[in-house]
């Protein structure tokens, strides 16, 4: 069967609590740029990009159907050359689509290692962009050479596995992935696999004893666990993040920082030097 071939990432889609105060504290602490607001019957929903990655943020209206996983990433759209053809690939394999746009769809994550893809063949960086947007997106320039945070785009974003075989050949079969690297992460105790996707880097995360990775598996299953930016001064980044009062942790790497989740709207976000692996 022939994969989908995916292009640039447009956004991480993410489970949210409270809009306001995810979107306030996004704003002072990151910088975020608002860039369109989506308010539905289900959810209030907004684009909001840091660091040149855009986000979009869902948070349901009836706290209920997130309560027990709260704030959580859902999955990653990508463009593709042709939505029919992804629409067909997916249905080819047995893959469910969780949610059905037309333009664009969601795959069902528990037929993706937790992680629902969505499909699209226009690109949200371009300009102009698919949908209007507040303001233009800050050139990376301005977030690597202006912002304190020194962030030059994301590294990769990493996801936690039971069956890391199954995973890899599931990205490279399914969305044309590249495996890159194959190494031990002794901070998390976890074998990594690093996958080339689009313009991305998806690091496929198995734990091979008892620790962070073992008991996120153990409370939430497969899925994303973090997005990982890169940045030119981690020294800076943290003094950053300590003149806002936000506590950091140690990543899932030994060269990585991570923004503790309570301190983080729930999500978790690292950091490591944008030359590092």
């Amino acid at each position: 069967m022939t994969p989908i071939r995916c292009g640039a990432m447009n956004h991480v889609n993410a489970v949210i609590d409270d809009f306001d105060q995810t979107v306030d504290f996004f704003t002072q602490v990151y910088g975020a740029q608002f860039l369109v607001d989506m308010p539905r019957d289900e959810w209030h929903a907004c684009l909001m990009a840091i660091g040149r990655v855009i986000f979009q943020f869902f948070s349901p209206h009836d706290n209920l159907l997130h309560a027990r996983f709260g704030p959580h990433y859902v999955g990653i759209e990508y463009t593709v050359p042709d939505v029919g053809e992804a629409r067909d690939a997916t249905n080819a394999r047995g893959i469910r689509i969780a949610r059905e746009l037309g333009p664009a769809f969601h795959v069902h994550p528990l037929d993706a290692y937790g992680v629902s893809f969505e499909f699209y063949d226009h690109d949200f960086h371009a300009v102009p962009s698919p949908v209007p947007y507040l303001e233009p997106i800050h050139p990376i320039e301005f977030w690597r050479d202006d912002h304190p945070l020194g962030i030059t785009g994301l590294k990769r974003y990493r996801v936690v596995v039971s069956d890391l075989d199954g995973a890899k050949r599931f990205l490279c079969e399914y969305v044309n992935g590249t495996v890159t690297y194959e190494v031990e992460r002794k901070a998390t105790q976890a074998r990594a696999v690093g996958i080339e996707l689009g313009d991305t880097v998806v690091e496929l995360l198995s734990p091979t004893e008892d620790g962070p990775l073992e008991r996120f598996l153990a409370r939430n299953g497969d899925g994303i666990r973090s997005v990982v930016f890169g940045t030119t001064n981690v020294e800076q980044a943290r003094s950053h993040f300590a003149s806002h009062g936000v506590e950091l942790l140690p990543g899932d790497d030994e060269e990585s920082f991570a923004v503790r989740p309570g301190d983080n709207a729930g999500l978790l976000f690292e950091f490591t030097e944008a030359a590092t692996g």
